[in-house]
């Protein structure tokens, strides 16, 4: 297959590779004889759940339960008389119940609220349905409920998905819970009012949002989901959070959901976890089905009502809400029984071997098909640490069909630079090597820093950098050399990996002005507190502190990327790696880009170039709008030197200073 004959260190493993494609295509082919077409499989919520029947006038309610012994439905629409209405067994698992107008149609109306009840061999259980599409929490008794969510109106779109039109896709991560100021949870439309202008000021093209699907403990950042189909409550009703990604799109911006399909919730009375008595419904039983460090439950891919419960759930936030694609949360944990704890992927057998959950693997490629059958503008991404041949490659070529992989080992690379070696020690082949090593077929995704480094317990690029001082010497007219450096090394680390670490880039709120505080969310051990779940955009509004200066050296960066489009271009070419002056020159897209990590300023620096001609500087760190001292003249203008075939100039080589340099035409 293609990706074998791309990569010869995948020849001992192309018969699994063409195995693995020939479980795809047989999974396929049976859901197709069986259902007609993946569409038509991956629409289980228009049939499981509440759905009106304007023949018979009434609304149906369904349940797919197969080892529940009885089901009934209660709420406030009867009193909450918990066995006034069983459902009905009609076969193959499913249970069903009818509530005509003429009884209930005054009874079971918008914002009821309601449970069921399962009896089965571990006795009986309330419960919530699965396929609801909202689910709330009492606010007195911390009780979770279902509720009938039927508004007069549907919400109507307004806007279409727009396009990148050639720009690199540069997604700004956000939580509308914590993306507000206030020291309480933030809704969808305040993320509309606060929010989104922002994104789109900055120059971001796509919002990727955090915890949309229902998860009853919020500290969990989202990825404990209970309830698939339901927008979490905390943050506004449905029709909000489809106004935010029809906002979104009036704005030019595209809208990733963050979905987690990795794992959920052990809890019984939310989620799915023994719901009709038996560990096997959707989970894997015993230890199997137990992820060892997220004290949480894992799906068997390979049973075909769990596909279809999850593929439904993907085309339901494509459908319904208007998403524009997916970052699939933990797909490492996915792709291997082991979920890659602790594994050194250094043989093409670690694969392909038995480790592999193939069915797992089988899933996603129904998902990317899916995805992509809707709507072949739709984003998917991998959060895949262990470099899985095929991610990103086509599913026809081998691959599992991903756009994009995340390129998880920058960020982690960045922590290690500041964390356990000084400035005297860093590596310029070490630095350059890491943002490049990469197959240049597999779209990756570049970011400096990530949301878990904003956490209690971590600490962001900026908090490594400057530490305590960040709280006492950001004005801009204070002097403290700390700062300084560390604004100067902010800037220099999230060019560098943006111009060389993808083809894509992700940013978490707040990261791009180098928020002060980590993000710690309410629990029982800071007494339910909501000051550091937020997060403080005043410190970038104000023009007096330098945060601002972060905050306007990003908007520079993006645009820059954008107008060089130096993301897509041929890979970078290193012309120089100075370890005595810690210097690092390449060319890309024939600009000269220049990185001097070092403490020293060096006159009349001798650097190769692959052009002759004089050049001038049309991008640099050091500009006093973004903190810099403007140590260089931008109007001067450096001619090159020809010595046989070697081609080289003299610059000003500033410290802790990112320059980019083109030749003048004029």
């Amino acid at each position: 297959m293609k990706i074998v004959e791309k990569d010869s260190w995948l020849n001992p493993v192309a018969a699994e590779v063409e195995k693995r494609f020939e479980r795809y295509q047989n999974r396929l082919k049976t859901i197709e004889n069986q259902f007609g077409s993946l569409n038509t499989f991956a629409s289980a919520y228009e049939f499981f759940g509440f759905h009106y029947d304007h023949h018979r006038r009434g609304w149906w309610y369904r349940e797919w339960a197969p080892c529940a012994h009885y089901i009934s439905i209660f709420g406030d629409f009867n009193g909450w008389k918990r066995y006034d209405n069983p459902l009905e067994n009609v076969g193959n698992g499913v249970w069903e119940i009818f509530l005509p107008d003429s009884e209930y149609k005054t009874k079971l109306v918008h914002g009821s609220l309601l449970k069921i009840i399962v009896q089965s061999s571990i006795g009986e259980q309330e419960r919530i349905p699965i396929y609801i599409n909202r689910v709330v929490q009492d606010e007195n008794t911390k009780d979770f409920s279902a509720q009938f969510w039927n508004p007069e109106k549907s919400y109507i779109f307004e806007n279409q998905t727009p396009t990148l039109n050639g720009e690199p896709l540069l997604i700004y991560e956000s939580h509308v819970g914590m993306a507000q100021e206030k020291e309480e949870v933030g809704s969808y439309n305040e993320f509309i009012t606060n929010v989104l202008p922002r994104i789109k000021a900055d120059g971001y093209n796509a919002v990727q949002l955090m915890a949309i699907a229902e998860h009853p403990y919020y500290g969990s950042f989202g990825y404990h989901v209970s309830n698939f189909f339901a927008a979490s409550s905390r943050f506004g009703t449905p029709e909000e959070l489809k106004k935010l990604v029809d906002t979104a799109h009036g704005m030019g911006l595209l809208v990733i959901m963050d979905l987690v399909h990795s794992h959920t919730v052990k809890n019984v009375r939310e989620g799915l976890n023994l719901f009709d008595g038996t560990e096997y419904q959707y989970l894997k039983p015993g230890k199997e089905g137990e992820h060892p460090q997220w004290d949480s439950k894992l799906f068997n891919y390979g049973k075909t009502e769990t596909l279809q419960l999850l593929l439904s759930n993907v085309r339901y936030w494509l459908e319904e809400y208007h998403f524009d694609g997916f970052r699939f949360d933990g797909v490492t944990s996915m792709l291997y029984k082991n979920h890659g704890i602790g594994e050194t992927f250094d043989d093409p057998w670690k694969y392909f071997g038995d480790n592999v959950d193939n069915d797992a693997v089988t899933y996603l490629q129904l998902a990317n098909k899916l995805i992509h059958d809707i709507d072949n503008q739709n984003v998917t991404i991998a959060e895949d640490v262990s470099g899985m041949p095929g991610i990103c490659a086509k599913i026809d070529d081998g691959g599992i069909g991903f756009d994009y992989r995340l390129g998880m080992g920058l960020p982690d690379f960045w922590i290690k630079v500041l964390k356990d070696q000084t400035d005297e020690q860093w590596n310029m082949h070490e630095f350059f090597f890491t943002m490049t090593n990469r197959l240049y077929d597999v779209k990756t995704i570049a970011y400096a820093e990530s949301h878990d480094q904003a956490l209690v317990g971590d600490k962001t690029l900026a908090f490594r950098l400057m530490d305590k001082e960040m709280y006492t010497s950001m004005a801009k007219n204070q002097q403290n050399l700390i700062i300084d450096r560390g604004i100067a090394l902010h800037k220099m680390i999230r060019f560098f990996t943006i111009c060389l670490g993808g083809e894509a880039w992700l940013n978490f709120m707040g990261n791009e002005f180098g928020h002060p505080e980590w993000i710690d969310f309410p629990r029982y051990d800071n007494g339910w507190s909501y000051k550091y779940a937020k997060r403080q955009w005043s410190l970038a509004d104000a023009d007096y502190l330098k945060y601002h200066w972060l905050g306007d050296f990003d908007k520079a960066m993006l645009d820059f990327v954008k107008k060089t489009k130096v993301m897509n271009a041929e890979p970078a070419w290193l012309l120089q790696a100075d370890e005595d002056n810690k210097t690092i020159v390449f060319e890309r897209n024939n600009l000269i880009f220049v990185f001097n990590w070092g403490q020293k300023s060096l006159p009349d620096y001798k650097i190769k170039v692959k052009r002759t001609g004089d050049y001038k500087i049309i991008f640099s760190s050091d500009g006093k709008c973004f903190g810099g001292f403007e140590n260089i003249d931008k109007s001067a203008r450096f001619p090159s030197e020809r010595n046989g075939e070697e081609i080289t100039m003299k610059i000003y080589n500033v410290a802790r200073t990112a320059v980019v340099y083109d030749v003048d035409n004029f």
